[in-house]
């Protein structure tokens, strides 16, 4: 692991006030406690700057020397919190360290190659874990474990066992634990074109006035029945005048 060195500055009120923070991180500075060993916890302020570059440089997991008033502290950067919205860091956590005793760390997982699942069969590339719990020292920590995916077929997985680390670094999660596999697609219905969608929303229509046509000429039959007299009978007004002339008779 890369040893980085790293200027700080100490701060006389831990935790400070409203203002005072908000006048660091204006300032891009980020304020940050170091803790552990056989030390008492040492409030201090770190350039942004000059963290997310030994991060980048050295690692989620770089050993970084403090350099500050008091002296020097070696530490890994345990926590580093952001800002919900801003998403710009505003409080980090330097855990103390010896060089010459294990620590427990996440490691990410680094992927190499193309599983033919993925290439050849249309599969997904799922990450399960993203990272895996070690215990080494800190000198023997990698920034990154690869995990070779270039013959994982379709329903396929890697377990935690499969993954080759050096013998140096005691992995601590789960053997058994999937770290990746290749899954089949989800099945989805095709969106409806807009043809389809209209020719669909037009059907009902077309249906029920087709109906509502045949009620309205069954209807109409069947008044015509109702208004013709029955075979042989006399018209309804000759009918009125057969009773009236029997009437003056």
């Amino acid at each position: 692991m890369k040893e980085i060195e790293l200027k700080v500055e100490l701060r006389q009120n831990g935790k400070g006030t409203k203002k005072e923070l908000s006048t660091l991180r204006t300032a891009r500075m980020i304020p940050a406690v170091v803790y552990g060993g056989d030390k008492p916890p040492v409030s201090v302020v770190v350039s942004e700057k000059d963290l997310t570059k030994a991060t980048k440089t050295g690692g989620a997991n770089a050993i970084l020397h403090l350099k500050h008033a008091k002296g020097e502290d070696t530490v890994i950067l345990k926590t580093l919190q952001h800002h919900v919205v801003s998403h710009q860091p505003i409080h980090a956590d330097f855990q103390r360290i010896s060089l010459k005793e294990k620590i427990e760390v996440k490691v990410p997982i680094h992927v190499v190659g193309e599983a033919p699942g993925v290439k050849l069969h249309g599969g997904i590339l799922e990450h399960v874990l993203r990272e895996l719990r070690v215990r080494a020292l800190p000198t023997a920590i990698p920034q990154k474990i690869d995990v070779d995916v270039s013959a994982l077929e379709l329903n396929q997985n890697i377990l935690v066992k499969d993954v080759k680390v050096a013998k140096d670094l005691e992995v601590l999660d789960a053997p058994d634990h999937i770290v990746l596999n290749v899954v089949q697609p989800t099945a989805e219905a095709a969106p409806a074109t807009p043809e389809a969608a209209a020719a669909g929303a037009a059907e009902p229509e077309v249906i029920a006035k087709g109906k509502k046509e045949e009620e309205g000429a069954e209807g109409a039959e069947k008044g015509k029945a109702a208004a013709a007299p029955a075979k042989g009978a006399a018209p309804a007004a000759a009918a009125g005048g057969e009773k009236k002339k029997e009437g003056g008779k």
